[in-house]
């Protein structure tokens, strides 16, 4: 009987989320399945039509698609190892015994990922237009003006550079792994003649490679899904030459647009399957390499 009453009270803690679940995600998720079966225009909503497939198969033949892909999967080149790198580097320096300031160097890195993304985006137009800053410095020693966000060539290198400014989570994250890690470990590396590098990559490393391998599941994650800087940035065009036509950016368009909805969901259930498979290979290949401190 208590254990009925405890069923039935843990019921009613958990409603406010499995209704909430149901109507903010599962639902959506469902309604937006269904359209990427028909043709679907928010411009005619009452001229619903199933077409079964169609919109799956032209997406397999929309070259704007594949080209959005490519953008994106540049970006994921460009973006996940340098935004894990920098991190990295960063906490192991605030790591050090030796750094003065080390709460006032954290809050610093930290308080960017304060700030909202539209500001974020103008505050990065500003710095980076050709009267701005950034390019009076690179004037001032030599190297010339720079319109990174104008020149297609320039755009990846760009907004990786602008990415950076939201590394702090990840920073805050890998230093909390490295401050986990027991002393005794160092010290013995060090009795037996291991030097700092040696010890950062035979200890440091392997011991924080949980942390390292969560933050690269959602780097990789976050890339598919960058939209709002590019958007902002470009006014929901695709910039020069389309190279900053990222995938999120292509379905917005089509959806909000075009008004193609049936076709826009379709093409956000291709990018939910494309995040779910990476995501698996992703857990499956960490077998290898992410150690867990008693683990098999």
């Amino acid at each position: 009987m208590l254990r009925n009453h405890d069923r039935m009270w843990g019921l009613v803690f958990l409603s406010p989320w499995m209704v909430g679940f149901l109507l903010f995600t599962a639902g959506p998720m469902l309604t937006s399945l269904w359209f990427s079966l028909t043709d679907y225009n928010l411009a005619k909503p009452d001229s619903v039509q199933f077409i079964g497939l169609r919109n799956w198969g032209h997406m397999l033949q929309d070259p704007l698609v594949g080209q959005s892909l490519l953008v994106t999967l540049k970006f994921l080149l460009w973006s996940v190892p340098i935004g894990l790198v920098f991190p990295l580097g960063l906490a192991v320096l605030l790591h050090s015994e030796h750094l003065m300031g080390k709460a006032l160097f954290r809050t610093l890195f930290y308080a960017p990922q304060m700030i909202p993304g539209v500001a974020a985006a103008l505050i990065y137009t500003a710095m980076f237009n050709p009267q701005g800053p950034i390019n009076a410095f690179l004037n001032a020693i030599g190297i010339g003006a720079q319109d990174g966000f104008s020149d297609a060539r320039l755009v990846m290198p760009a907004l990786t550079i602008v990415g950076l400014a939201g590394i702090g989570n990840t920073m805050i994250l890998m230093l909390s792994g490295l401050q986990s890690v027991p002393r005794e470990l160092y010290e013995s590396a060090t009795i037996d003649g291991a030097n700092g590098w040696t010890s950062f990559w035979r200890i440091s490393v392997p011991m924080i490679s949980p942390v390292i391998f969560y933050n690269l599941v959602l780097a990789v994650i976050g890339s598919f899904q960058y939209f709002t800087t590019a958007y902002l940035l470009y006014e929901g065009q695709g910039g020069p030459e389309n190279s900053a036509l990222f995938y999120m950016l292509n379905l917005y368009k089509e959806g909000f647009v075009f008004f193609n909805m049936g076709y826009a969901s379709t093409l956000a259930w291709a990018m939910f399957v494309l995040c779910m498979i990476v995501t698996a290979v992703l857990f499956g290949t960490s077998k290898r390499w992410v150690y867990y401190a008693g683990g098999d």
